[in-house]
């Protein structure tokens, strides 16, 4: 006579388990994103879920599913992420990168790409050329300048196009060294063999590469090449999720809402400038501390639990959604009370 074989311990049902339609539309997004050349992993996926589809997922939950499906490719040796130092500016106009890629059309014809990029990770400029040249260099800042404003700090490379240094200097300043002095624009080059320095900007021509590469047949010319560019630095500034931002914010929800910097000469030295993120609590208040004293900030209870990034200029504040960017309340702290209450709408006669 047999043994009786041991009871299954699993549970009859799972009301806490993922949907089976939404694991399917899990499958789906990553398969049309890694289609289009963009990024396809959980972080990206949940993002997605949450903003197109109103379903809240966790990270983890939809690395479960994606590696049940086969989809995740084990990468033991990769570093962890924890073990890098990030460096990222506060506000945005405070370091803008450059750099340069090639690309090759249709017909065989190298080219060149420029991008121009802020460190908070919004493209500001970004252009397709038979070769960069130190001009060019020049004239794609100027109109990125006056586009977005004067940054405090540029960082590059040390190509011949953006700095004589590796020359020891001969024959003096370059087209972009020169516009930068005038400026009075700090110049700041990474260490010959370091090019991790400039990752952003290198970060953001992988992706962009992907991109092009996603899509079916390459462009015949410079015209289509700067076309798709055009298409894709609108996607990566407004409509795609940024992992390194807080909450997954896009580009241009952090680079449109913070106030930019500007060179040393042009700040107002004796104005205390700082950017906090917080949360706002169950009661719709968020805290705030000036001058060694603590003051509670109203913002109402619809917005209770909602991360937000407050911008302090001295005694000016501003309360920004940091998902949306959207200004929740602006004001001037009151020093003589604690709570700061919402403005009240003039009676109505």
């Amino acid at each position: 006579m047999r043994p009786a074989q041991p009871r299954s311990r699993r549970p009859k049902t799972s009301p806490s388990a993922t949907a089976p339609e939404t694991v399917e539309l899990i499958v789906r997004l990553r398969k049309e994103l890694s289609e289009q050349g963009l990024d396809a992993g959980p972080d990206t996926i949940a993002w997605h879920l949450a903003h197109h589809h109103h379903i809240t997922v966790s990270r983890a939950t939809i690395a479960r599913h994606l590696t049940t499906r086969g989809l995740v490719t084990p990468q033991p040796g990769k570093r962890p992420r924890s073990s890098c130092i990030r460096f990222q500016a506060e506000l945005p106009n405070q370091t803008w990168q450059a750099d340069f890629t090639h690309y090759r059309l249709a017909d065989g014809t190298d080219t060149e790409i420029l991008t121009w990029l802020d460190d908070c990770r919004y493209a500001l400029h970004v252009t397709a050329w038979p070769r960069v040249t130190g001009p060019i260099v020049r004239d794609t800042f100027r109109r990125a300048v006056a586009a977005h404003g004067v940054p405090a700090s540029t960082l590059t490379d040390n190509g011949m196009v953006f700095t004589t240094r590796p020359a020891g200097g001969r024959g003096g300043r370059n087209a972009l060294e020169a516009e930068l002095r005038r400026l009075h624009i700090r110049q700041k080059n990474s260490r010959p063999g370091h090019p991790t320095t400039c990752g952003k900007v290198e970060r953001f021509q992988q992706t962009m590469k992907n991109r092009l590469r996603a899509r079916p047949g390459r462009p015949t010319g410079i015209t289509g090449l700067q076309t798709l560019i055009d298409r894709f630095t609108e996607i990566y500034n407004h409509r795609r999720p940024h992992r390194s931002l807080p909450h997954r914010a896009a580009s241009a929800a952090i680079y449109t809402t913070l106030p930019k910097d500007l060179p040393a000469t042009s700040r107002d030295h004796d104005a205390h400038t700082r950017v906090r993120h917080d949360r706002i609590d169950d009661t719709g208040v968020v805290t705030l501390r000036t001058g060694g004293r603590l003051h509670h900030i109203g913002i109402g209870r619809p917005h209770a639990r909602t991360h937000v990034i407050m911008l302090i200029n001295d005694l000016h504040v501003r309360v920004i959604n940091a998902t949306t960017g959207e200004l929740l309340r602006e004001l001037t702290i009151d020093t003589t009370r604690d709570y700061q209450p919402q403005r009240k709408k003039p009676s109505e006669p």
